[in-house]
């Protein structure tokens, strides 16, 4: 390749029109007086070199030098770029290539391959980065099924192996096929073998780590900023980069609401928005949908040009009135051996008053009606990780159990049954409240099926392009 050019498309006389001078046309060996012929060849036009051929190279004087130029004006040649405000230059030995941007021809690609699925009636593929035990992946699954399209998880990323494995024998949205990508994202993303594997798909889901977001996260470290996280701060890059592979109509991102004000975030509205998206943004919280854990999460939905969807749109259902009785392990006795009393907590949430700085234990009885949020590290036991109280002994307490932890978010307990306590709390404290992220799904679906059903302008047969602004 002797040269790569992006240049807007212009128009004269009511047609499109290419013009090309300078090194755009001298590189390919084309220059004033010489012949050639164009040729449309699927979706490319080719200029090629030729004694005989039926046009001529202009020039146009500039100073003592006479510039090769080719200008074509013609809606018959162009129309292949009918509705794109730039296009690409390809310059080669002897030939031109005019080709549509990458970006159009993704566009185009992920919009008629979703389309085609739908009216087949064929299960969407899911994508899932970061996927964890893969609480996120199956609530999409099955907020599409409620929606009437069926899905399978085509590939899932994780670093750690185990989660993976557990998640391919305990979660249904994994079927025999599903790829298993056992690494960090980052190593992932610039392999050129590992993201070779990558397999194209309609969905694409993220619960990138929060690590350097939370205010947790960037107070433990003194963080200036998300991305100064040595560990995770960076993986935005990595993830478009997968992002770009996989080619998903629809891509579902999930963090905690800090992330929205991050650079991070702003390099993926814009990111996605030069890749042929338009994002939306909300936060869900578990108490809209009557979830005992009122987690908030920011949640962006980029879905291709062409699809109408619309958050304003989501709305929760009548939630059912639940008490932290509801959800406790009836097997547990007042003598059970797990009652402790925490007198390490006890004694720090004393020095904690001295000092000032509100550390305060926090203390859960049955008849509560919501629960603090539980964390990641929930198994160590800190100062202030919510405490189920005793029946009748105020100095006994206990920690929740991984069953109600699940029940207390309302994530399907056979994602984390096997695991061991520490690592099962570690995958529920480290993902989301179940259904807000079921019922988007679900809103997805819904979004999806007005493509083949007639209710909304996109049904219509005509793939979208970017129009010149």
């Amino acid at each position: 390749m002797q040269g790569y050019y992006i240049k807007k498309l212009g128009q004269h006389r009511g047609s499109p029109r290419v013009w090309l001078e300078g090194t755009q046309t001298e590189r390919a060996g084309f220059s004033a007086g010489q012949r050639f012929d164009i040729q449309v060849q699927d979706s490319m036009v080719v200029l090629q070199a030729n004694p005989d051929g039926s046009r001529v190279v202009s020039g146009k004087k500039n100073g003592e030098r006479n510039n090769p130029v080719i200008d074509i004006n013609s809606k018959e040649l162009l129309a292949i770029f009918d509705g794109m405000a730039s296009i690409r230059v390809v310059v080669k030995k002897d030939q031109i290539y005019l080709l549509p941007l990458a970006s159009e021809i993704k566009k185009r690609e992920r919009f008629t391959r979703l389309r085609q699925k739908l009216e087949r009636g064929d299960a969407l593929t899911i994508g899932s980065l970061s996927h964890g035990g893969g609480v996120l992946s199956h609530a999409i699954h099955s907020g599409l099924k409620k929606s009437g399209i069926s899905s399978r998880l085509a590939f899932a990323n994780e670093i750690r192996g185990e989660l993976l494995e557990h998640a391919s024998t305990h979660n249904d949205a994994w079927d025999g096929d599903t790829q298993i990508l056992a690494a960090p994202m980052q190593e992932l993303a610039f392999d050129e073998r590992g993201v070779a594997s990558i397999p194209k798909v309609e969905i694409l889901e993220m619960g990138l780590p929060c690590s350097g977001a939370s205010r947790a996260g960037r107070s433990k470290r003194g963080l200036a900023h998300p991305e100064e996280h040595p560990e995770v701060g960076h993986l935005v890059v990595s993830a478009l980069v997968i992002a770009s592979k996989s080619n998903a109509a629809i891509i579902l991102l999930e963090n905690v609401p800090e992330y929205a004000q991050s650079a991070s975030a702003d390099i993926l509205r814009n990111q996605l928005r030069d890749m042929g998206y338009k994002t939306h943004e909300r936060i869900l919280s578990g108490k809209e949908w009557g979830v005992l854990e009122n987690r908030n999460r920011w949640c962006m939905v980029a879905a291709t040009e062409g699809v109408d969807f619309d958050f304003d749109q989501l709305h929760p259902g009548t939630p059912t009135t639940k008490k932290v009785s509801d959800i406790l392990d009836k097997g547990i006795t007042p003598d059970d051996p797990c009652w402790r009393e925490f007198g390490y907590l006890k004694s720090k949430e004393i020095r904690d008053s001295e000092k000032g700085n509100g550390f305060g234990m926090q203390i859960v009885s049955p008849d509560d009606l919501s629960v603090p949020t539980i964390r990641k590290g929930y198994h160590k036991g800190g100062s202030t990780d919510p405490l189920v109280k005793h029946p009748s002994n105020p100095d006994l307490l206990r920690q929740f159990t991984a069953g109600e932890h699940a029940r207390i978010k309302n994530v399907p307990e056979n994602l984390v049954s096997g695991l061991s306590n520490t690592i099962a709390h570690e995958v529920l404290g480290q993902g989301i409240v179940y259904p807000p992220f079921m019922a988007l799904g679900k809103h997805v679906g819904e979004s999806l099926n007005k493509l083949v059903s007639g209710d909304d302008d996109a049904s219509t047969n005509e793939v979208p392009t970017t129009k010149p602004s």
